[in-house]
């Protein structure tokens, strides 16, 4: 989800792959287990099976298990499929990290306004969930008022994304930026930048507030509009473009305006973890110099969000 902040929404070309290009296909979770050793022998030389294992701490190469914080109900990037077993982009790409790496990146369900706080109590070893890198949550940072509210984090960043509104197909009453909704109804998922924008712009409306109704997840926000509870919603582009082209078969929501705020998403890390945070880096810029990164963001219709090198902390 994208991150809790409170900048000016800017338009922007479209950074991800249109609606029509997402596709529904769900994928079999990954483990990425594979034995650190094992190996064939070339040349009188052992051949790795996970390149990368050494690189992580002593405690995660003797579990085989690094714990994934994650909101599983943000379709694309991750959720359920028809057979309950967690499934999207996150969900391959951490099973490419693990085979790199030699172990499970095994993901633990959460609300995603609480995966910060699981991740300082130690209860996740990392948080991946369509989370936004920014200075505010890389800080420990209220992003409204600016005060310390905890531990801050790192991030390694993967992937990029805006930020979209969607209505009820064919009435969109004439809403295309966020100045429209004053006086207007709009029903997002709490601790996102879709919640923040709104509060922003609300104070700057002067036909009136824009009025919110949150949810502890996107895919209730969307039951909400689709039954007439609110004239608009909003969610990173990815989840809004899916939703569209999947809910009622591509006949209940439409995309409206442009996207806004592109911001980097990160796998965030404890700062007093920089070991898991580096082989997660040298992980992910493996797996892009491989190729594996772009069949998984292609396999997914999500191409123009793509990066081209793991990044830390890169958000602003």
């Amino acid at each position: 989800m994208t991150a809790s902040i409170t900048r000016r929404p800017r338009p922007l070309r479209s950074r991800l792959a249109t609606a029509g290009a997402i596709t529904a296909a769900g994928a079999l979770l990954l483990t990425g287990c594979g034995d650190q050793t094992a190996g064939a022998d070339k040349g009188g030389e052992k051949e790795t099976a996970a390149p990368l294992a050494d690189k992580l701490p002593k405690k995660y190469q003797d579990s085989g298990v690094v714990k994934v914080g994650s909101d599983i109900a943000y379709p694309p990037v991750e959720f359920k499929d028809k057979d309950g077993k967690t499934v999207g982009l996150d969900v391959d790409l951490a099973a490419a990290l693990g085979e790199q790496l030699g172990v499970e990146l095994k993901f633990e369900n959460g609300t995603f306004d609480t995966l910060l706080g699981g991740l300082r109590s130690k209860r996740y070893d990392v948080a991946m969930s369509a989370m936004t890198d920014t200075k505010a949550r890389q800080e420990g940072l209220d992003s409204e008022t600016g005060k310390k509210v905890g531990e801050g984090v790192d991030f390694v960043d993967y992937f990029t994304a805006g930020v979209s509104i969607y209505t009820n197909k064919g009435k969109d009453q004439g809403i295309k930026t966020w100045q429209d909704l004053c006086g207007k109804k709009i029903v997002v998922q709490r601790g996102t930048v879709s919640h923040d924008l709104a509060k922003a712009e609300s104070k700057k409306c002067e036909k009136g507030e824009i009025k919110m109704e949150t949810f502890d997840n996107d895919q209730q926000a969307q039951t909400r509009l689709r039954s007439g509870g609110a004239d608009a919603g909003s969610s990173d582009f990815p989840v809004a473009a899916y939703a569209v082209k999947t809910s009622g078969g591509g006949d209940h929501f439409e995309l409206v305006g442009e996207q806004v705020e592109a911001a980097p998403y990160g796998i965030a890390i404890s700062k007093s973890n920089p070991e898991l945070r580096d082989a997660i880096k040298a992980a992910l810029d493996a797996i892009i110099e491989s190729g594996e990164y772009d069949k998984i963001i292609k396999k997914w219709g999500v191409e123009d969000g793509a990066v081209t090198e793991a990044v830390v902390n890169g958000g602003k």
